[in-house]
């Protein structure tokens, strides 16, 4: 990724000045003398969160820490390393994240700060996991936050608008195994009595479709090692094995995603889709996520499948997964089970944003709430509808960066309809 531009390359970042500190005391002074600053993590966001009228920031440079703290479960990492990178040192501690993206090149810390998210009916985002984070605020001051604070869940899905984080302490658990299963050609319609059977059929399931025909394309089931999964032996389940390894994106090779056919190994080989060492996805691409209720998914299913043949031109595939509630403020997922809706487009903006829009129209009375990384037109005024602490919030931003030191036109459109 060009430091000057995100990973999908449809944002080029404007900020003057780019620092990447070597020391946690070089980022303060850097944050301390700057009029304005943001952090620029893998440049995972198809927007312009990261962008700066002044400083953008990056903390590669800063010690990739990651110490265990073996008796507690918890582990302490450096806001820099990508989830790869931290995996691995866990497993070879016997240590494991209860989950992961499907991307594994993105950072802790940028992930985190969105609320960024795996799949599975009873597995929280990735935020979750999170205890304690290392703050450095528009003073250049180093301050600690806890779970258990008053203000600890308004602060950990913080769109790098109360500081940037340094380090970050996460739950973990023992490490364990899974296995993955593909299955293809489901009919949509199974879903509208057998959602709930089909998501929870697995610790972590993915559906597919590409909204041009009445089926999924394919089915995803990631099952704890040395459990099948129920459902294809249900009389009403008519999708076939996948005879070989597949990659969800259409007309992409299967080497660059994660070992399939029901052979189990290590977690963190299994629960992201793509591997690493190869391009995370397609590369080449735009995307928008929609997070509604649960409760809410088979007539949202609905409500899309009435727009296909408008979605589908543009549409290189499209994901749905089930994340369980929580009770970070500015999560998509706060206070309620939630149906994710992602899409992954061809990377024409122009041709995007109007299908983005008529999406958003459809979901609107399951008061969908995008993935803030992602592609979309909703306003502010829709965003306080449908996040009840955005106010306090704000305030949390106003105690932290009284002065609007961590503001961009990101946050001055999205949050305050500036």
């Amino acid at each position: 990724m060009d430091a000057r531009s995100n990973w999908a390359g449809n944002i080029v970042f404007t900020a003057p000045e780019f620092h990447r500190p070597a020391t946690v005391g070089e980022l303060r002074t850097v944050v301390a003398r700057a009029r304005h600053v943001r952090v620029l993590a893998t440049g995972h966001s198809f927007n312009d969160m990261a962008d700066s009228p002044g400083a953008q920031v990056s903390l590669a440079g800063l010690p990739p820490e990651a110490e265990l703290d073996s008796a507690a479960s918890l582990v302490r990492v450096a806001a820099g390393l990508s989830y790869a990178q931290l995996a691995a040192r866990l497993d070879r501690q016997g240590f494991a994240l209860r989950n992961m993206a499907s991307l594994p090149h993105i950072s802790v810390a940028g992930a985190c700060a969105t609320g960024t998210h795996g799949s599975g009916l009873a597995n929280q985002n990735l935020p979750a996991a999170i205890t304690a984070m290392d703050l450095v605020t528009a003073g250049g001051d180093l301050v600690e936050l806890r779970r258990g604070d008053d203000s600890f869940p308004g602060a950990v899905v913080h769109l790098g608008a109360l500081g940037v984080v340094t380090r970050l302490v996460l739950q973990v658990v023992p490490t364990f195994d899974v296995s993955q299963r593909v299955y293809e050609d489901l009919p949509l319609d199974v879903l509208d009595d057998h959602f709930t059977d089909v998501m929870g059929s697995g610790y972590s399931v993915s559906m597919f479709t590409d909204w041009r025909s009445p089926r999924l394309t394919q089915l995803w089931i990631k099952s704890l090692a040395g459990e099948v999964p129920a459902v294809p032996e249900a009389p009403w389940f008519s999708a076939r094995p996948a005879p070989s390894a597949r990659n969800p994106v259409p007309g992409l090779p299967p080497e660059a995603c994660t070992p399939q056919l029901g052979v189990p190994g290590r977690w963190f080989e299994r629960l992201p889709h793509f591997r690493p060492e190869f391009t995370p996805s397609a590369g080449d691409e735009l995307q928008s996520e929609y997070l509604l209720p649960l409760g809410h998914a088979v007539p949202a299913l609905g409500a899309l499948r009435q727009i296909g043949d408008r979605v589908a031109p543009v549409l290189r595939i499209c994901e749905i997964r089930a994340i369980a509630a929580d009770d970070q403020w500015l999560s998509p997922c706060y206070r309620q089970d939630s149906v994710a809706f992602h899409f992954t487009w061809i990377p024409d903006t122009a041709a995007v944003v109007p299908v983005v829009t008529a999406i958003e129209r459809q979901l609107a009375p399951f008061a969908a709430r995008p993935h803030w990384g992602k592609v979309f037109t909703t306003s502010a005024p829709e965003f306080y509808s449908r996040y009840e602490r955005l106010p306090d919030f704000l305030g949390l931003a106003r105690h932290y960066d009284p002065a609007g030191k961590f503001q961009n036109a990101y946050t001055k459109r999205v949050l305050d309809g500036g």
